[in-house]
């Protein structure tokens, strides 16, 4: 099934396409308001793409149905998985960015990025996908399906630049929990730039600066 989206482009035929994932219960118009706050002066045009994801009910929220990637069986992250989930939403990340590529854009000017399980998507389509890509922006969330990463990893996107940040005071996906999958991805060879921030399940100002300076790092 292919994902609906919202689209929003900074400049007519853009040569840049950012895919970004919401996080649990979200929309895609979640982090539109996100690209007003963004400095990407002196940037080629970009494509945001924030697709919606399905709706899938949700065993932690007592099966209650709403937009998710994947289902959260147990708030201990890492536990007990829907890999199934995780998978089936990847195949439909990866049909977006096929898309992208269909319509003109370079496999390598196109990056992943995602807020909470928007991040441990992007984890999980970013350093798979069998092209180089742009890079991946990852926001307060984790590598999911870890035991697999390092059989499954595209020897192209091995030196990706990653972008990495998480709140001290995320009070949803601890803060230890992304460390630990920090580890794993240095320990693999992955060049991730971490950021910490005085900021729970969210986004801060601090954090925005930083993103606008790796897209003008990675994309100039």
């Amino acid at each position: 099934m292919t994902l609906e989206t919202v689209e929003l482009e900074t400049a007519p035929n853009p040569t840049v396409s950012i895919i970004w994932m919401h996080g649990l219960g979200a929309d895609g118009n979640d982090f539109v308001p996100i690209v007003r706050e963004l400095d990407l002066s002196g940037l080629p045009g970009i494509r945001f793409v924030f697709p919606h994801a399905p709706e899938i009910p949700v065993t932690v929220n007592g099966f209650r149905e709403m937009p998710a990637w994947y289902d959260v069986v147990v708030t201990e992250f890492g536990r007990e998985e829907d890999e199934a989930g995780l998978r089936a939403s990847q195949v439909s990340i990866n049909e977006l960015i096929e898309r992208e590529k269909a319509r003109g854009i370079a496999a390598n000017k196109i990056l992943i990025a995602g807020f909470s399980q928007g991040c441990a998507m992007t984890f999980q389509v970013g350093l798979r996908y069998p092209e180089r890509l742009g890079g991946l922006l990852c926001l307060s969330g984790y590598v999911p399906i870890d035991s697999t990463l390092e059989a499954e990893a595209s020897a192209a996107n091995k030196d990706i630049p990653i972008y990495y940040g998480h709140g001290r005071g995320d009070q949803v996906i601890p803060i230890t929990r992304a460390q630990r999958s920090l580890s794993l991805l240095q320990a693999l060879g992955y060049n991730v730039e971490w950021h910490e921030y005085n900021m729970p399940h969210s986004v801060c100002g601090p954090q925005l600066d930083d993103i606008s300076n790796f897209l003008k790092r990675v994309l100039n």
